[in-house]
């Protein structure tokens, strides 16, 4: 197998060849790191390339392997990326922030110490928006994140470097967090699979939760399957953890593999109050009901209310930019506005109150069906700079309408996955549909995905810049 094709390999089978001998876990990472140095001058998808510690544990690994290949951890040796909001024990760790250009992180979040007992190489820390707030990756002191597919386009945010790292072929896997869509945005917009598990299921140790729940980290991989597989790592409880749920029987990996049956599927391309998506937006959401009609699914339009969410949803995310402790002064232009006009605490609490009042609302709605299928933004990927001329308040408001379809999960904790749909004919961008279960239902979702996934390959696809 070539180099190339040796990069695009789902995460799974890399595991297989190396544990059968046909690739070292030296040659795998080799090969990822000089794709690295060759695209991310290009694409901006890397704050920080561990070329020197990655190297070191995949030699140390090639020799356990001329030892033993038994009792390896599912993914020996696979080279995976974190983005640049989660620390990694002695790796640099920015935020997107100029003022922690030089932050070294202290320690292991947990998501991360359960992708090193899996076995995983990390190559590095992946772009992200300042603090993560914003749905594109051009944070001040860095060069802007661009999307592969195209690159005068974002790759989205606040994954965007995560999410265009593995549509390149510059990882395997990556792990993200999504606050208001920052995966599966990014997922959208790279063409690449992005799950956003319910609230509860990975863990936020060894730190506590800032904004209500509405943030959880995830996975992003060019196949559900491997999306799945690294769910299945990523999730478990930690002692302390504010929420949590039970460890799925059978695996998510396992349910990639099941027929999910009849299902009963909502599907809507307008969202209340913010009115249709663009009908670039709406053509894979039509597509995908055909499909699933056409599989035996049972598919009505219907959508849940969203209506006032907006605002209380704003504050709460908003706070975030604060609770960061960065002066304002040092925060780019949207950021120091949000910062400086925050809420009050009590105004907070307010604000989350009926942000859960409006989320019984949204899970109720899911009394009466297992997945709603919408939109995962309301239009189009943006160009890298499109509203960098804007005011805040002016960005801001293009920021609401274009996710619009990604907060409601977030307030709600329930899980949606993004997966690839086919292309914008005008750009070359891939287009994409996004999948929301029932709280705690990943399963549900993840068989779904695999079936569309099945009778619609998207693997297939790749970048002509990364081949």
């Amino acid at each position: 197998m070539n180099p190339i094709d040796l990069a695009f390999t789902p995460a799974l089978e890399q595991a297989q060849l190396i544990k059968k001998g046909e690739i070292s876990p030296l040659e795998l990472v080799e090969i990822y790191l000089s794709r690295i140095e060759s695209l991310n001058p290009q694409l901006g998808s890397y704050f920080t390339v561990t070329a020197e510690s990655a190297i070191a544990d995949a030699k140390a690994k090639t020799e356990q392997l001329a030892v033993s290949k038994s009792d390896l951890p599912p993914f020996f040796a696979v080279p995976i990326s974190i983005k640049d909001l989660t620390s990694v024990a002695g790796v640099r760790c920015t935020f997107g922030s100029p003022v922690l250009m030089n932050q070294i992180a202290t320690y292991d979040d947990g998501v991360v110490s359960k992708i090193k007992a899996a076995g995983f190489t990390i190559l590095g820390k992946t772009a992200a928006s300042e603090l993560g707030s914003l749905p594109y990756t051009e944070p001040l002191g860095f060069p802007p994140a661009r999307n592969p597919w195209n690159v005068e386009y974002t790759p989205g945010g606040s994954s965007g470097g995560a999410a265009a790292s593995v549509a390149a072929g510059l990882c395997a896997l990556a792990q993200g967090s999504d606050g208001g869509g920052s995966i599966r945005g990014p997922a959208f917009c790279c063409g690449v699979v992005g799950i956003k598990p319910s609230r509860g299921r990975i863990s936020y140790a060894p730190v506590g939760d800032r904004l209500s729940g509405i943030a959880v980290s995830g996975p992003i991989a060019h196949t559900v399957a491997d999306a799945a597989a690294l769910l299945d790592v990523m999730s478990g409880y930690i002692t302390g953890d504010p929420y949590w749920l039970q460890d799925p029987n059978p695996s998510f990996l396992a349910a990639t593999k099941q027929n999910p049956g009849s299902l009963k599927i909502a599907f809507s391309n307008t969202l209340l109050p913010l009115g249709e998506a663009d009908p670039i937006c709406q053509k894979p959401v039509l597509e995908t009901v055909q499909l699933l009609t056409e599989m035996g699914h049972k598919v009505t339009e219907a959508c849940p209310d969203f209506n006032g969410l907006v605002e209380p949803f704003r504050l709460v995310w908003q706070s975030g930019v604060v609770a960061a402790g960065i002066p304002s002064a040092a925060l780019d232009k949207v950021n120091k506005w949000l910062a400086e006009n925050s809420c009050t605490t009590g105004q907070y609490l307010q604000a989350v109150a009926q942000m859960q009042i409006i989320a019984r609302r949204i899970v109720a709605f899911f009394d009466n069906f297992d997945v709603l299928v919408l939109p995962v933004f309301m239009h189009p990927t943006i160009r890298v700079g499109e509203w960098a001329e804007l005011s805040p308040e002016e960005t801001l408001a293009k920021v609401i309408n274009w996710v619009a379809p990604c907060p409601p999960f977030n307030a709600s904790g329930q899980p949606s996955i993004a997966i690839p749909m086919g292309f914008n004919s005008a750009t070359g961008l891939p287009l994409g549909v996004q999948l929301v279960g029932r709280p705690a239902a990943e399963a549900t979702l993840i068989s779904l995905a695999a079936q569309i996934e099945a009778a619609k390959p998207w693997m297939q696809h790749r970048p002509s810049l990364a081949t």
